[in-house]
């Protein structure tokens, strides 16, 4: 015969699996809306100035339930860090860190709009080259060059990289680690899209990424394959030399394993120039 006390105790366990089990449906959910690509582009890969290629793809933690039962209950084992593997043609990155500058408007326009510039990307990987179209995409490349002075992509790292589907190497957020989540991080001022219409993304194109219209900030992907996207995303340049160092790291896949996540090579921006010319 089950005695009171038993009952209350199997009421009590039934409830606190109850618990559990949302909060393990809650986790999951939040888990698959954070490598959601097509639309999420313009929240993760595509996160531009502020949040992540941002449309709730980073939630806040799990509430504490105070519970008694939860408290005593033990916590499962935090997930092991995935092994990075060496990457041909990759080595250690450069001493550094990002310096993190940060400001409240858009820099005053300096870009010569009716010319080009050169971009050179210096990779731990291998250099990459672009020429940036300031003419299709002036407040873009006025961007990028200031930031560049600013030796504000110098030691960041490029946090995304995805294989299926969309193909681009996503770089340009200075809170990004190697290991840790990046796309939310930023100059701390924003500026609207441009060269839109009828914009498409094949090899060798390099576009913003941004949390929505008129978000974009510092971020940027480099497409190494041809990709299919909706003209959300402002294109400012071509990638004219080291497209074979982005299908490198892209042959080498994630760290995580998947066809999104970040790169198995440690991909750092060891230094960023742009001229003119």
């Amino acid at each position: 015969m089950v005695t009171s006390e038993q009952r209350r105790r199997q009421l009590a366990r039934e409830k606190y699996e109850r618990q559990a089990q949302r909060r393990a449906e809650a986790h999951a959910a939040r888990k698959r809306r954070n490598t959601v690509l097509g639309a999420s582009l313009a929240v993760v890969v595509l996160a531009g100035g502020g949040a992540l290629v941002g449309t709730g793809a980073f939630d806040s933690e799990d509430k504490k339930d105070s519970s008694p039962a939860a408290q005593a209950a033990p916590t499962a084992a935090e997930p092991t860090t995935p092994t990075r593997k060496p990457v041909e043609g990759c080595t250690d990155p450069a001493p550094g860190a990002p310096n993190g500058k940060q400001w409240k408007t858009e820099p005053a326009m300096s870009a010569d709009a009716s010319g080009t510039y050169t971009a050179t990307l210096d990779t731990n990987c291998g250099k990459v080259t672009l020429t940036l179209d300031a003419a299709k995409a002036p407040h873009t490349v006025n961007s990028f060059a200031f930031l560049s002075g600013e030796q504000y992509f110098d030691h960041t790292k490029c946090h995304r990289l995805t294989t299926g589907g969309i193909y681009v190497l996503q770089c340009g957020d200075p809170t990004a680690s190697a290991t840790a989540p990046g796309g939310t991080g930023g100059p701390g001022y924003k500026f609207a899209d441009e060269n839109l219409a009828g914009a498409t993304y094949p090899a060798g194109t390099v576009a913003m990424a941004n949390s929505g219209p008129g978000t974009n900030g510092s971020q940027f992907f480099l497409v190494y394959k041809d990709t299919k996207l909706d003209p959300n995303y402002t294109p400012f340049g071509k990638i004219t030399g080291g497209l074979d160092v982005l299908q490198k790291i892209a042959a080498a896949g994630t760290l995580e394993g998947g066809t999104d996540g970040h790169p198995m090579a440690d991909v750092t921006l060891n230094s960023v120039t742009t001229v003119k010319g």
